[in-house]
This record gives structure tokens, C-alpha cells and sequence, in this order.
């Protein structure tokens, strides 16, 4: 059986998919990116923008009822690895437990955002 992740605190899915699933006690989300769910807004630059995907993804991880430390898994896209590093550091802030990770350059991102982060996590 699977469950439907939706939350007003995160922002909405772009396309033909969810925020994330729940099955068998496993969390998968889809790709998030920088957009404030209050308004619409993408604020500029890495750091802020890596800020506001951690603050999309804590609203999803707090809706499936798990938090950071229960992520096994990350997903990572940046638009530059130029940025690596400001990256790295906003996500350390929130992934402490460090999980497993993927981290690459991509050429462009949905919305011409510069970072998008999925997230797999136990329950």
C-alpha cells in the first residue's frame, strides 16, 4: 500500500507527480527545488537557494512524520559544481547523519533553479 505525501508547506508539484510516496515504511520524494510555497518566489543564488529546498524538504519529511536524521539516501543536482562547496555547507546544517549521497552537475534545472535535492528516509 501506498500513501500520498501533500503538503501546503511545501510547494506543489510542478508536473504529473507528487511531493512524495510513502510505501512499506520508506519515504521516497520527488525532486525539490527552491520555490517559496508562500508565494511563488525562487530566491537567488546557491545558498539561499539550497536553504529553501532543505526548508521544502523538512515540510514533507515533518507531513510523512520522519525527519533528517531518518534520510538514508540523497539525490543531488546543482546547475555549476563551481557551487559544490556553498552546497555542501547548507546541507551538512540538515543532513547530520549523512546519508548515503549523489551529487552531480547537471545542465539545467526545472525553473532555471540552481540546486534539487530527493530524499529517501525510513519512517
Amino acid at each position: 500500500m501506498k500513501t500520498v505525501i501533500d503538503t501546503k508547506k511545501a510547494p506543489g508539484a510542478i508536473g504529473p507527480y507528487s511531493q512524495a510516496i510513502v510505501v512499506n515504511g520508506m519515504l521516497y520524494t520527488s525532486g525539490q527545488i527552491p520555490i517559496n510555497p508562500a508565494d511563488g518566489s525562487i530566491p537567488e543564488g546557491i545558498t539561499a537557494q539550497t536553504e529553501q529546498v532543505m526548508k521544502n524538504i523538512a515540510a514533507i519529511l515533518e507531513e510523512a512524520g520522519t525527519c533528517f536524521e531518518n534520510a538514508i539516501k540523497t539525490t543531488c543536482f546543482i546547475a555549476d559544481m563551481g557551487d559544490f562547496g556553498a552546497f555542501n555547507e547548507v546541507y551538512a546544517k540538515y543532513f547530520t547523519g549523512k546519508p548515503a549521497r549523489s551529487c552531480v552537475a547537471v545542465k539545467t534545472l526545472p525553473k532555471n533553479v540552481l540546486v534539487e535535492v530527493e530524499v529517501i528516509a525510513v519512517i
